[in-house]
């Protein structure tokens, strides 16, 4: 599905075009709850560090690379791919899917994030009056840098995000070496399944759904800028969502780290807090200051992002609308939900975020195997199969229904029991594919990047 917005004129492309654009991915993905969840598992996993770390890194980083990769595979949209598994399913998750990662949960939150964690401590300003004006003018800047889609590459690329990167670097090498590091006792959670809490935990930085979502935007700035349709701007995604994985983990090692350096870590009952006194003890003053502008940083340019992606794909979906009509209504309706704070907006949101994983993650593994095995057989019963199978585990487990029964599949406790499920329902669609032969001549071209349009 081709970009609603210009990608203006032709350039040549460059070696660091794809810096930029990595870097770009970066920012966009780097939010709020990237800050703050990997200084808590640091300090929450003690001794159990590595396993929990890398549970955290799966979800966090590999998930989302993958998913701007699935995408980028194919040369065209979430919604594309999510048609795999019927049209129906097509049109709900997607919309499902840019509304968690846009107005109805990560773009409010960077507004609510900014105004609690950077603004109210250095400030002082709390109260509903502040904190209504603070998210108007914070949305209403993140609109006006997201207005022009074509330039958000540079936007961020070239600008807000070595700024971010500087600081967050600052921060780490400063706090890494002011104590030295002193694991604790591990809490329950991480005491016998150090792995699987971690990958929860990077299941709420939303980046794996963030990924499906923000390919639509790097794939449309890096053909602004020069890379031709086809094997050039997918080499060049490719390579982009890889420099800014390697970045993320890069940043979440270190902010990991530097929780297990600081007295009494256990402690805090937010990353938040702790990594303020982190950088008051190393910085003095000029700490909280530092803080704050990592914080802003972060917050905005998810925004930009936030806005620039669902803005895309709604006007596409719906082409009478604009993509400024959409940026528009997507900014009014973060204004108003951060307005009412962030507790409020997690309460709501999170249980909806954590329906959708499943499928997510089900669709990006089912993208990125089948160009591996197109010759021998097209899914066509192995997509939709276990694509619905992932949406009724995770529903059933969010509505707690049949709790004994999900209870059988191994990982329910962890959230996890929707895996086996899933690839056995996978296991039955493809032995239909093989006996059917449902590779029809529809299925053949959604492989060679020819978009689905008509329903079943």
């Amino acid at each position: 599905m081709a970009s609603p917005v210009s990608s203006g004129s032709p350039q040549t492309p460059s070696a660091m075009t794809v810096v930029v654009a990595s870097l770009m991915l970066f920012s966009m993905f780097f939010g709020a709850g990237n800050l703050i969840f990997p200084p808590m598992v640091g300090v929450s996993s003690g001794t159990n560090f590595w396993p929990a770390i890398l549970g955290f890194l799966t979800a966090g980083v590999l998930l989302p690379v993958l998913a701007v990769v699935a995408v980028a595979i194919t040369g065209r949209s979430v919604r594309d791919i999510a048609n795999h598994g019927g049209w129906l399913f097509g049109i709900v998750f997607s919309a499902m899917a840019y509304l968690a990662i846009g107005a109805f949960y990560a773009l409010p939150r960077t507004g609510a994030v900014s105004m609690e964690l950077a603004i109210t401590p250095m400030t002082g300003w709390e109260g509903t009056a502040a904190n209504g004006i603070f998210n108007a003018i914070f949305f209403l800047i993140a609109l006006a840098l997201s207005w022009k889609a074509n330039s958000i590459m540079d936007t961020l690329g070239r600008f807000l995000t070595p700024a971010l990167v500087t600081l967050l670097v600052v921060l780490i090498a400063l706090a890494a070496f002011a104590n030295p590091r002193n694991p604790g006792t591990p809490t329950e959670d991480y005491a016998s399944g150090a792995f699987a809490t971690g990958l929860f935990e990077g299941y709420n930085t939303m980046d794996a759904i963030a990924g499906l979502a923000f390919s639509i935007v790097i794939v449309s700035a890096l053909r602004g800028k020069g890379f031709k349709a086809g094997a050039p701007v997918i080499k060049a995604t490719v390579v982009s969502a890889a420099i800014a994985g390697v970045l993320l983990a890069a940043i979440y090692l270190g902010l990991g780290y530097i929780a297990q350096t600081m007295p009494n870590g256990q402690s805090y009952e937010s990353g938040s807090q702790l990594l303020a006194d982190a950088a008051n003890s190393t910085m003095g003053t000029a700490g909280q200051v530092v803080f704050s502008a990592i914080v802003l940083l972060a917050c905005m340019t998810t925004a930009v992002g936030l806005i620039t992606s669902t803005s895309e794909f709604f006007s596409a979906l719906v082409p009478k609308t604009t993509y400024h009509l959409w940026a528009i209504i997507f900014t009014a309706l973060s204004i108003l939900f951060a307005f009412q704070g962030l507790e409020t907006v997690l309460s709501i949101a999170v249980p909806f975020i954590v329906f959708l994983y499943p499928p997510a993650i089900t669709l990006i593994a089912l993208t990125m195997v089948q160009p591996l095995v197109k010759k021998q057989v097209i899914f066509y019963w192995g997509y939709r199969l276990a694509l619905w199978m992932s949406v009724l585990w995770s529903a059933l487990s969010q509505l707690g229904i049949f709790p004994d029964m999900l209870a059988l599949s191994p990982g329910q406790d962890a959230q996890l029991g929707w895996i086996v499920p899933t690839v056995l329902a996978f296991i039955v669609g493809l032995l239909l594919d093989f006996a059917t032969r449902r590779g029809r001549a529809k299925d053949a071209a959604v492989l060679q990047g020819e978009p689905v349009t008509v329903p079943e």
